[in-house]
């Protein structure tokens, strides 16, 4: 599933949401120097916005589709697992993970974060956590278990998104403390909203981890009936939004 997103690399980049602005700043402003490894670059989404902010960015993404989309807009990418990739020699002030650190070994990723991190570098690895409205969190949990049985996803909705997301940014802050390298860990959240029509929810969602490798016959039912849901309540809606970032400085 890891290196499954690149199927289409271009949707992927024109549908998924970037990171907050105060996010980007508080990072450079919290790290030594502005060189920065973005660790499981995609298509360039976060490492475009630190350039932007006066970065220079070096991407390691394991998928060379998605690796080809980034150099497009002007990244720097090298192609290897960031278990696997060769650092050269060369260090970083900073080392970012965009939706990315789950797909990585977080006690190895952790260590080779360290290795390549400047004295006083910063390890930073966040994600978005999504909140639907009620009313559609409801429908879609009739929907995704009925159309989609044997997919984790909808598999539980006794849960809050962040109490799904949990796990996963405790095993992160697990892994930096059991790497030995880094002071205790942060954990940083930025609240936002976006809004979304149908169109472009439904534009977005087969870039979803569990939706890429989908067929086509199994993915028009869900996409016909999310929208159908999406238009019972307007035609719209508005997404809450938390970006958590877990975080901490080589020692």
């Amino acid at each position: 599933m890891a290196e499954s997103f690149g199927v289409d690399a271009e949707r992927y980049d024109r549908t998924r949401r970037a990171y907050p602005d105060e996010l980007v700043n508080r990072i450079i402003a919290a790290s030594p120097g502005r060189d920065l490894l973005d660790v499981g670059a995609g298509t360039g989404i976060a490492a475009r916005q630190f350039r932007a902010a006066g970065c220079t960015v070096l991407g390691v993404e394991p998928d060379p589709r998605m690796a080809e989309f980034a150099r497009r807009t002007g990244i720097e990418v090298e192609v290897a697992t960031f278990e696997d990739w060769e650092p050269a020699g060369r260090t970083f002030d900073a080392a970012v993970a965009a939706t990315a650190w789950h797909w990585i070994d977080p006690v190895a990723g952790a260590a080779k974060a360290a290795r390549v991190l400047r004295p006083g570098g910063r390890l930073a690895a966040f994600w978005h956590v999504y909140t639907m409205p009620p009313a559609l969190t409801a429908a879609f949990a009739e929907i995704y278990p009925r159309l989609l049985p044997d997919l984790p996803l909808g598999a539980r909705t006794d849960k809050t998104s962040m109490e799904g997301y949990r796990p996963m940014f405790t095993m992160a802050a697990d892994g930096i403390r059991e790497a030995g390298r880094f002071g205790e860990p942060e954990e940083w959240t930025f609240d936002w909203k976006c809004s979304y029509t149908r169109d472009e929810w439904l534009d977005q969602l087969p870039t979803s981890g569990v939706l890429t490798r989908l067929p086509q016959d199994r993915l028009d039912p869900l996409l016909a009936e999310v929208g159908a849901a999406i238009d019972a309540q307007g035609g719209r809606f508005t997404m809450d939004y938390t970006t958590v970032v877990v975080t901490a400085v080589t020692r």
